[in-house]
Formats: structure tokens, sequence, C-alpha cells
């Protein structure tokens, strides 16, 4: 389902995306050469590659912190630093003349979970791209794992305590909120649960099995079936559900929420 739509998300994104916005709000690492631009000093300018302890050597300043700072922050943290002592408001701009190769692992539902090296600004619509997008049987929810220390080859996985976790729902990147195609880091896992389901049966016009969205209320659900048939009736709705191994079977409410594995049942009308 969301699979052509990760695709075309993909190229959307990669159209409107300004280059230099990318940039300026990427996350330097070690072996990334930035390029620095200080406005009519030539001997201030060039290019410096950030070593193993995320600094690198400047001009005057000595040692400059670049390692886990965005380039708009290295470029920040240089002006005011020359600022105090060496230049009358310096102009600088700093970019990425060389990026480091970043390890993301895609799990889960996608067509070739594995691990990615990739360059440059990475995003969750790239790193799925990369991975060949989502299966059919893939749920709306992604989850990516941060880890809290290096992840050493390894996935992080969603029961670990030691990551942060953010959720992104699929459908808002659909709805148009592009924010939500959050930036990947270095060593990050994304991982792509299969969805939840419900079945809806009785008199309906498509019976079947349905992909359960958030807070999907019963008279949501009867009409991604495609709504009560004529000889069905919206008011004899029943669920069926499994509580502790045990089969319950109740009335329902339009407005009730719908459970993973629910089975909505709607009944004949009465004459």
């Amino acid at each position: 389902m969301f699979a052509a739509l990760v695709t075309s998300l993909a190229l959307m994104a990669a159209q409107a995306a300004s280059p230099a916005g990318d940039t300026l709000n990427y996350v330097v690492g070690p072996d990334d050469v930035l390029t620095v631009t200080v406005f009519n000093e030539p001997a201030l300018s060039g290019q410096f590659r950030v070593e193993n302890d995320g600094e690198f050597s400047y001009p005057f300043l000595g040692r400059v912190r670049a390692g886990g700072h965005t380039v708009e922050q290295v470029a920040e943290s240089i002006k005011v630093r020359l600022a105090d002592g060496y230049l009358r408001h310096p102009q600088i701009t700093v970019g990425v003349d060389q990026f480091r190769s970043q390890s993301v692992f895609v799990l889960g539902e996608v067509r070739t979970p594995g691990k990615y090296v990739l360059s440059g600004p990475v995003t969750l619509l790239d790193a799925l791209a990369k991975a060949g997008a989502t299966t059919d049987a893939a749920g709306a929810e992604i989850l990516i794992l941060h880890p809290k220390e290096p992840a050493k080859g390894s996935p992080t996985l969603p029961n670990q305590r030691d990551a942060e976790v953010v959720t992104v729902n699929m459908r808002e990147i659909q709805d148009g909120k592009m924010s939500r195609n959050v930036r990947i880091r270095d060593g990050d896992t994304i991982w792509v649960p299969k969805a939840e389901r419900f079945f809806v049966v009785g008199m309906i016009r498509n019976a079947g099995s349905y992909i359960l969205e958030r807070n999907m209320t019963v008279l949501q659900a009867i009409s991604t079936a495609g709504g009560v048939s004529e000889r069905g009736s919206s008011r004899r709705i029943r669920i069926v559900r499994i509580v502790d191994n045990k089969r319950k079977e109740f009335d329902a409410k339009p407005t009730d929420i719908v459970r993973p594995g629910d089975t909505i049942v709607v009944r004949q009308r009465i004459l």
C-alpha cells in the first residue's frame, strides 16, 4: 500500500528540498570534509577534515568542535570565536565538500531489509526508498531507533531501552506534512512493523480483512469495508474480540474504538 507512496514521496522530497538548507541541517561527523569560507580572508578559508575526535584544526582558533553539530552551528561557532579579538563582523559560510559514509539499518516490512551505507543528509524516505520501499503488509506507523551508544555494526531493536524511539505515521507525510520526513542519523535503525488488522463480516458490501488505523472507530471501519449492504442494519453491529485467549462478543456503537484482531459483525436488519 505504501510502496508506491514511498517512491513518489521520495521523488517529491528530492525535487522540493533545498540543497543549501539540507546541508545546513546536516550533522557533522568524523571524516567529513568541511569548506570554510571567510569573506575577504583567504588565509582563513579552505577545506578541513574532521578528525576521529570530532574536531578539526583551524587558523588562530586551534581546535574547533564540529562532530555532533550541524553545519550551521559550526559556522556560528567559528564566527563568534573570530569576532572575539580577530575580525570585525566576520562573514562566514561553511559547507560540506565530502560526506562521510553513514550506516543505516532498515528492517521489517520492506522489500529488501538490511544495512545500507548512505552519504550526505539522509531522510526517512531516502532510507525507505533505498530498501525498495515498504511491502503491502506494512503498517502506517514506522519506528526510528536512535541508539544512545554507538551501534557497533548491529541494528537496534524496538525493545532495547538504550535507544530513543521516534514514531512517524506515513499518513501524515502522505497528507503533505513533510516535516515528518525526519532526518536519519548514522547508526539508526528504521523498523517497519507489520500492519495490525481487523475483520468485517456479515451484511457488508466488501467483507474481509483491513489495515487498522490509529483510533479507528467502528463507523470508520465499516466505511472502509464499503458500508452496510441493503440487507444490513447499522444498528445491529457486534464485535467479536479475543481477550486473554477467550472469545468475547458484545454490541458495538459506531463510536467504539476498534482493536487489533477485532471482528465486526454487521447483522441483517429486522423487517
